[in-house]
């Protein structure tokens, strides 16, 4: 018996498989964030009064460039499926660091500053050994830390404040980068240390096992990706970059006191989710999250230059938030009743017009031979 290679199959590749690259392109969160971002930039700009002008787009990045800064490794830390609450606390305690070694120790600010930093580091050190190697969960963990950190900050200072710090570092903190410009200084650090965290997490081996870490930690383990020791640098990063963000948050205010950025984790976990990372973790990108963090500032000053008040805005924002977290849930489920409804088998008596061909071809075949 012969048959015709016209009744075989046709063999699928794996771009069979995949989606078209303009599908995988647009259709995702993240550029649905970048649209939305950029919508509310055109319709802020035509209707609320003093919106496009330089000084707004400056405060605008100066308010948002510590979340701005602390969303580079939270994003990292959440594709893994953990969450860092402490990273406003590192914050006030780099910052009270600052000024105490400022004011009482007689360091200059560069200094003070890298001790501070090297202080942030060992928070995350300490927050990321009891996550990775003891296997405690991330969320009390990092609860803990977030009143521990915090309850150092203001026992170091109690309810002073130091504010005597030299005018050349606290207008550096808010220098612009050219004469007129609407973009602050402290976006030249952020761009460089954005550059490598995209590298980090998207162009090398250390960002594939961060993402099969949230994907599935037992397998990324058996694959060959140490977990412990990925988890444990990710909350040193969050330590450091948070500590950093401290020392600017002090310059910029010029006030070094153990509350400073009470509440900055819950804008930047915010930012994160609006930005598309799966807070289940194993899926995002950073730039999804920078334009999430973009956003809710564009919205944040909008709101403010309309006269709204701040519990309208969280409002606002949260709102957003939570759809973007059931956007998710939705899609999925909507993505898997199709899926099921393409895999189906067909119902009994509707055979498909080739099978019906190739059932006569056969018969056909088998009488020829007899």
């Amino acid at each position: 018996m012969t048959t015709s290679t016209l009744d075989r199959p046709a063999a699928r590749t794996y771009p069979a498989y995949s989606r078209p690259l303009w599908r995988r392109a647009l259709l995702t969160r993240e550029f649905a964030v970048i649209a939305l971002l950029i919508a509310v930039l055109f319709y802020s700009n035509a209707n609320v009064p003093n919106f496009d002008s330089p000084l707004t787009m400056y405060y605008l990045f100066l308010d948002i460039a510590p979340i701005l800064l602390i969303a580079l490794p939270m994003t990292m830390i959440i594709i893994t499926g953990e969450i860092d609450l402490s990273v406003a606390s590192v914050v006030g305690l780099s910052s009270v660091l600052v000024g105490v070694l400022h004011q009482d120790a007689g360091m200059s600010i560069p200094v003070a500053g890298a001790v501070a930093i090297l202080v942030g580091a060992v928070c995350g050190a300490f927050n990321g050994f009891l996550v990775a190697y003891v296997g405690l969960p991330s969320l009390a963990v990092t609860i803990g830390t977030l009143a521990l950190y915090r309850g150092i900050a203001v026992g170091l200072l109690g309810t002073k404040a130091v504010t005597d710090f030299p005018e050349k570092w606290t207008d550096l903190a808010k220098e612009r980068i050219t004469e007129g410009s609407s973009y602050p200084m402290i976006l030249v650090p952020f761009l460089v240390l954005a550059v490598v965290f995209v590298g980090l997490l998207h162009f090398s081996p250390f960002g594939r096992g961060v993402y099969e870490i949230g994907l599935n930690d037992e397998a990324a383990h058996f694959s060959g990706v140490d977990v412990e020791r990925t988890k444990f640098w990710l909350f040193v990063m969050a330590g450091a970059v948070s500590a950093f963000a401290g020392i600017y948050y002090t310059l910029r205010f010029g006030s070094a006191r153990g509350d400073n950025a009470t509440g900055l984790e819950l804008q930047v976990i915010a930012a994160v989710l609006l930005g598309g990372v799966s807070i289940f973790g194993g899926r995002g990108a950073l730039h999804g999250v920078l334009a999430g963090a973009v956003l809710i500032g564009v919205i944040s000053s909008a709101m403010r230059l309309e006269s709204y008040t701040v519990n309208v805005i969280n409002i606002v924002i949260g709102t957003l938030l939570v759809l973007s977290v059931i956007s998710t849930s939705l899609l999925a489920w909507a993505q898997g009743q199709l899926a099921r409804r393409r895999a189906s088998p067909p119902v009994s008596g509707q055979s498909s017009e080739p099978g019906q061909r190739r059932q006569a071809a056969a018969a056909t075949d088998s009488t020829n031979e007899r």
